[in-house]
């Protein structure tokens, strides 16, 4: 390696020049391989260090005087929140030193845990060699074995699962055998899949903050504090990263998406106050056969938030068809021509119901009539085959159109300019064209109520939660959420999804994680 280090691009076009290619392009390539290791390695020990300020700041800002000025669930909250974000910047932290660590390193002792409770019932899983017969030809003899306990949950119990793995040794050469240690999200952990997945759909679907459930757990003889449970919520955050990476990949892959967006309070850092975050929904259109809705948790209602996510202004930038609604952000997403803005008739509608419930605005009623007949009509025709869905869009829905967009033009001129009965009819008059794209492309829906929906459960986590403890935090939830979420819009119960993903993903192939991407997913039992 040394000797492939010293030549320079001369020498080796010298050999190549001189018949000896094959060597020249064996030095090349042992050339480009060292280049590849030490940027590698560079970047390994960059993140190494920003990872390791991250977890400072994280401890400076828990600890500090500002943290104080919580009250008690506030204070709960925040630091279940930071506490889950130490231990996913620890994961991050222990792969990465264990690619740096020698192998001739030891691996630094855990501390020893408490006994489960022995109230709880036993299921005994026995772990024994494919093959006991010693490689010099001799039958091994078991001559002992380890036995380790994890806490496991299936709806409505807890139960204690007994690992017992026996070992086997030859008499003869003394060669020790043994089953390795099954793979687990937690290696060495308490917690088996299931409880795991217990506590990520109680905090994140059923918006349960871990304090609570460190008191039902108490409740049941066990004393797992919220620390420990947040350990467990930041570790399985960076291990199902991948999968909402990859499900991300897919979803923009499509030709329609839908985007919303809503507010979320944040705990801005150091100061014991909230700000304003945005979570948005980014979900596929409304006739995909793909089902799958992906978060995206930013600081800000910042434009730059769903160009970034898009990809807006790259090589790989999506191109389609995005149904939204008036939100300014937004606008500069259609400036170039990539991507097509897609109105939602359901926000057109909505000004005249408020104007109609205002003031019974006999004006708002008769645009609420005519909206209603597209309304009808789309309810007949969603389930039709496409070629037929546009058909009778452009044969019934244009007509109704059409007579809506004469009375607005008719009317407006008669309404004073700043009056909210103005505001509604020109909201549906700016962005007619948009509003109206649905009828010419079957694979366009009427409006974004089906991203709406998506957003809901975070209208109703609000209420419980209170805000985000941390911007990591709001990003960990979002991600956990749209694996969550994606398994619902498939059929899927959340709780045996995450379960059997749990289980598997310690093991699964790299090149085969889009098996356990909810769309895709099948279960997989346990043998």
């Amino acid at each position: 390696m040394a000797v492939a280090a010293s030549l320079s691009a001369e020498d080796i076009a010298s050999l190549e020049a001189a018949g000896l290619g094959h060597i020249g392009a064996k030095v090349r390539a042992l050339l480009d391989r060292q280049v590849h290791d030490r940027h590698e390695i560079e970047w390994r020990d960059a993140k190494i260090e920003k990872l390791t300020f991250e977890m400072a700041q994280l401890r400076r800002v828990k600890f500090g005087k500002k943290s104080e000025q919580l009250d008690a669930e506030q204070k709960a909250l925040f630091d279940e929140a930071v506490d889950a974000d130490l231990a996913a910047l620890e994961a991050q932290l222990a792969e990465l030193m264990a690619a740096k660590r020698k192998d001739t390193e030891p691996t630094p002792e855990r501390p020893k845990r408490a006994a489960l409770p022995a109230h709880l019932p036993r299921v005994e899983r026995r772990h024994e060699p494919s093959d006991t017969t010693c490689p010099c030809g001799c039958q091994m003899k078991r001559i002992g074995e380890d036995v380790s306990e994890k806490l496991d949950y299936t709806p409505g119990s807890f139960t204690v699962e007994r690992h017992v793995r026996g070992k086997w040794a030859c008499a003869k050469c003394r060669t020790l055998t043994q089953a390795p240690v099954p793979a687990e999200i937690i290696d060495k952990g308490l917690p088996t899949s299931g409880l795991l997945a217990h506590v990520l759909i109680a905090k994140h679907s059923d918006h349960l903050p871990l304090y609570r459930q460190e008191a039902i757990f108490e409740r049941a003889g066990l004393a797992i504090p919220r620390s420990t449970l947040a350990a467990w919520v930041g570790v399985c955050g960076v291990r199902l990263q991948p999968l909402v990476d990859a499900m991300k990949a897919d979803l923009l892959r499509l030709p329609v998406l839908h985007a919303d967006e809503t507010p979320v309070a944040m705990l801005a850092p150091g100061t014991g106050k909230t700000h304003r975050a945005y979570l948005w929904s980014y979900a596929s259109g409304a006739f995909e056969t793909m089902r799958a809705v992906v978060y995206d948790f930013t600081e800000s209602r910042s434009g730059q938030h769903p160009r970034t996510f898009l990809g807006h202004g790259t090589e790989s930038a999506w191109k389609g068809s995005l149904v939204c609604d008036d939100y300014a952000g937004y606008k500069a997403l259609f400036l170039d021509g990539g991507i097509t803005e897609v109105g939602c008739m359901a926000h057109a509608r909505r000004k005249f119901v408020e104007l109609h419930l205002a003031n019974k605005s006999s004006l708002a009623a008769t645009a609420i009539e005519l909206i209603g007949q597209l309304y009808g009509i789309e309810r007949e025709v969603k389930d039709l085959p496409a070629e037929d869905r546009l058909r009778e869009r452009r044969t019934r829905a244009t007509q109704v159109a059409q007579a809506l967009h004469k009375w607005l033009l008719e009317y407006r001129p008669k309404v004073p300019d700043g009056s909210a009965t103005a505001k509604a009819m020109d909201y549906s008059l700016n962005r007619w064209a948009a509003l109206t794209r649905y009828l010419a492309d079957p694979a366009l829906p009427i409006d974004n109520n089906f991203d709406e929906q998506q957003i809901r459960p975070w209208a109703t986590g609000r209420k419980n939660w209170l805000f985000a403890g941390t911007l990591l935090a709001g990003q960990r939830a979002a991600a956990i959420m749209s694996l969550i979420q994606t398994a619902k819009l498939n059929g899927h119960d959340p709780y045996a999804y995450l379960k059997d993903v749990l289980r598997r993903l310690p093991t699964q192939r790299a090149n085969a994680i889009n098996e356990l991407l909810p769309h895709n997913w099948t279960s997989c039992a346990v043998q």
